[in-house]
């Protein structure tokens, strides 16, 4: 499997021989490290699944979350103003990591030895194939509908 996805880099694994990173391993990968090779297919997977932009929002809260706590933790100034200031840099946070969502996503996937613009191609193609069934589901029961009112 990992040599049809190195002949092919936009092949879509299998999920079955996808091997997934222990705890610390992930968390290494959250914080933005690389993960080994036998990663390869989680990684392509974590960044082109449906919920690949949640995966990257939790992960920006989890580099945020120490600062966060600080924030509510050592100012010595009532709980509403450190409430309202770890909020402001939760929302600043989740700003800064939507906008360089793909980005980050391009960048781990190169990180793992796939070529930039990979997952922009995976996501596109499942996209366009979800698409096509949506719109021939569509059209038969509109075709459905048809026969039935003429009769």
């Amino acid at each position: 499997m990992a040599d049809v996805a190195r002949s092919d880099p936009f092949a879509v694994p299998d999920p079955g021989h996808r091997k997934r990173p222990a705890p610390v391993r992930w968390l290494w990968y959250s914080l933005g490290g690389g993960l080994p090779p036998e990663y390869r297919e989680w990684v392509l997977h974590d960044t082109t699944c449906r919920s690949w932009a949640l995966r990257q929002a939790f992960r920006s809260m989890l580099v945020l979350a120490p600062l966060i706590a600080l924030v509510l933790i050592v100012p010595p100034a009532p709980f509403w103003i450190r409430g309202l200031s770890a909020l402001g840099g939760v929302i600043m946070g989740l700003i800064f990591s939507m906008g360089y969502l793909v980005e980050t996503t391009e960048h781990r996937l190169k990180k793992a030895g796939y070529p930039v613009g990979t997952g922009e191609h995976v996501r596109e193609a499942r996209n366009s194939s979800a698409r096509s069934e949506a719109v021939t589901l569509r059209r038969d029961k509109m075709f459905d509908r048809m026969d039935r009112r003429r009769r």
